[in-house]
């Protein structure tokens, strides 16, 4: 699903008026008339309610004008409070609001602090507010007299209709702009907005519907669009039914190198997460002493004693071993509990260089080659990598403060700039690639903050890679079955006490219902496709 940036919505509205005719006052019905079907759908109750509509003298302000229009024809109670001097209002918004007046639609107009405590008891007695105050333009901290309403609005604690996007919100990167209304339903229009599915901003929206407002087809291809949703759906192709005759040697085998003193446990994640994900064969590389602790834990999964340092972690004198075995495997997934050992190290780089097979780092073999990207990556051979925040910062000797303050940036400029896919954990994690595709992860929550979640994603990448997926799509793939099924653990078991392997145990429930198009395990549904009302 194609997702748009505040300018890119400003460049399609002007496209659709001025180069294919379509006037502005036909984009604001269908915005008006798919709002209105949106919030049918939501509140049940709707015919009975008494709706207030808050709105600005712009665009967003025009778009409540209709959708009061809309409500009244429907015998519902709605009271516009207009937050301008009707003077202001212009264009097609003005035209709105001249035909709901001539309706007979109730509107005041609240020009100042003193004129809005009057009617604060008034608006306290709706059932629902519409915001339509501020639009996708805002760039500014919001301050005076929007956000003494907007703070209001939020202390009543009552449903809430966000017009396009919540008022505070910035559309690009999700940040509150000082205050921003909390709504319970948003409707947006023509495509998603970047800053919706952004944190914090996700969480300011509610529940998110998409408006088809009859934006031209045409007009949208002809834009560059980097950046996306990742959705269900689009994975259907890589997960149809087996053939009768397949074996495993059809499904891939994954080479995994994982694991030191205190760290097998992370070894044995990856594994199990790669077969949970249907991978045919996966065969672990490990310090030869700690070989019998994973030949304990894993039953499934193949193990190879590798020579090691003093400290029992992965020596140099290994390298001529891995990389004959690497010769009959399908992928590498290397990194989780490796060690920071300078011998390990030095390993670690020299095999990322050599080897073709594509290729997923994480957590020590992150910090192998971080500061030591140079050439790392080589034509032909696919690397994807996968740093929490921390891990991010350290590659690029930056504070996570400035990782997290815009995420996207650093995720497209970093996958750019080295030629890798970069998976950029965290609430609503990116997969960014070279060429400057941008998606963002919908699916995953709280519950999944415990120790070994990265080598649950670690070995899904992994497994998804080794069956053959081109690896930005084992990458979206595995991003988003790993927060899919960790939303589907959270359901079962609540937020609290969640482990790693009890992602992978429910991995191939959560991956049929995928697959099969279901939307559904048990009494957990999932949406495969972003709701487009019309």
């Amino acid at each position: 699903m194609k997702v748009a940036t505040a300018e890119i919505m400003r460049k399609l509205d002007r496209k659709a008026i001025e180069e294919f005719g379509i006037p502005g006052l036909v984009l604001m019905e269908n915005a008006a008339r798919g709002t209105v079907g949106a919030m049918f759908r939501h509140f049940p109750g709707l015919l009975k309610m008494r709706v207030g509509i808050l709105a600005g003298r712009g665009n967003n302000g025009g778009d409540g004008f209709a959708v009061a229009r809309y409500l009244l024809n429907r015998g519902i109670s709605c009271q516009v409070y207009l937050l301008a001097a009707r003077e202001e209002v212009r264009g097609d918004a003005a035209a709105n609001l001249e035909i709901l007046i001539r309706m007979g639609g109730a509107v005041s107009e609240i020009l100042n602090l003193e004129e809005w405590e009057s009617q604060k008891e008034r608006i306290a007695a709706h059932d629902l507010l519409v915001d339509g105050i501020l639009g996708t333009g805002l760039k500014g901290e919001v301050q005076g007299f929007f956000r003494t309403i907007i703070e209001f609005v939020n202390s009543l604690g009552m449903p809430v209709v966000a017009i396009d996007i919540p008022s505070g919100l910035d559309a690009d990167n999700g940040r509150v702009l000082g205050v921003c209304i909390r709504a319970h339903l948003t409707v947006t229009f023509g495509l998603l907005k970047r800053g919706l599915l952004l944190l914090p901003g996700a969480e300011y929206c509610g529940k998110t519907v998409l408006v088809d407002i009859s934006l031209p087809r045409a007009a949208v291809d002809g834009e560059t669009l980097p950046d996306h949703l990742i959705e269900g759906a689009e994975f259907l192709p890589f997960l149809i039914p087996r053939q009768a005759e397949a074996h495993k040697g059809d499904f891939g085998h994954l080479f995994v190198l994982s694991g030191s003193p205190g760290k097998t446990g992370a070894a044995a994640m990856v594994c199990q997460a790669a077969l949970r994900v249907g991978t045919g064969l996966v065969t672990l590389g490990i310090p030869e002493s700690l070989n019998p602790i994973l030949e304990e834990k894993l039953t499934e999964a193949m193990t190879e004693p590798l020579p090691e340092t003093r400290e029992k972690t992965l020596a140099p004198s290994a390298f001529g071993k891995i990389t004959d075995l690497c010769s009959r495997k399908s992928a590498l997934a290397l990194g989780p509990g490796l060690s920071t050992h300078p011998e390990t190290v030095k390993l670690v780089q020299k095999l990322v260089r050599a080897t073709p097979l594509p290729t997923v780092i994480d957590a020590d073999g992150l910090n192998a080659v971080s500061g030591r990207m140079e050439g790392l990556q080589k034509s032909g051979r696919s690397l994807i990598l996968t740093p929490h925040p921390g891990e991010m910062a350290r590659m690029l000797g930056v504070p996570v403060k400035e990782v997290q303050q815009d995420r996207v940036r650093t995720a497209r400029e970093f996958s750019r700039k080295h030629g890798v896919i970069l998976v950029l954990k965290g609430a609503r994690s990116l997969v960014a690639g070279p060429e400057g595709d941008l998606f963002i992860n919908p699916t995953g929550n709280p519950a999944m903050a415990s120790g070994g979640m990265g080598d649950i994603l670690t070995g899904m990448i992994g497994g998804f890679l080794a069956q053959g997926l081109p690896s930005l799509e084992a990458a979206k793939l595995g991003v988003y079955l790993h927060g899919l099924v960790g939303d589907y653990v959270a359901h079962l078991k609540g937020d609290r006490g969640i482990l790693a392997m009890d992602l992978a145990e429910e991995t191939p429930k959560v991956l049929r219902a995928l697959g099969s198009e279901a939307g559904r395990v048990g009494d957990f549904s999932f949406p495969l496709r972003t709701e487009i009302s019309y």
